[in-house]
Formats: C-alpha cells, structure tokens, sequence
C-alpha cells in the first residue's frame, strides 16, 4: 500500500517536463510535492493548492518558480 498520492500539477517539471506529482495521503501544508517521474523537489502541499486553484498560466508559473528557486536555499 502506497502512502503517497499522485496528482496532475498545470505547471511541468522544469527537469523533466512531466506534469505528473506526488504527495504524502496526509497533505499536510508543509508536505512536500515532488515529481512522479524524476522525484525532483517542486515545492509544498500549500503551494501546490494555490496552483491548482489558479490554473495554467504564467501566474502559476512564477509561484512553482518561486518554489523551486528557494528550495536551494
């Protein structure tokens, strides 16, 4: 049994290109969403809602950005 989830983020992978996500079945804010196909780190459960909420489009693309850029720090 899996305990995690995937789920389909408007905004690829800026690895990969896959559209395709996973989280952990609790969804806690903080939880982190990675890529399905190569695990990179995307950003946070939290995050991941604003973008789902807003849709495609270069809004969505600068919060995943936002997301990515920081987790180097």
């Amino acid at each position: 049994m899996s305990l995690s989830e995937d789920f389909r983020l408007p905004v690829a992978c800026p690895s990969c290109g896959s559209h395709l996500m996973r989280v952990s079945q609790v969804k806690n804010p903080d939880d982190e969403v990675h890529c399905a196909s190569c695990h990179r780190l995307i950003c946070l459960w939290h995050e991941a809602q604003t973008v789902l909420k807003k849709g495609p489009g270069s809004e969505s693309e600068a919060l995943i950005e936002k997301a990515v850029n920081r987790t180097g720090n």
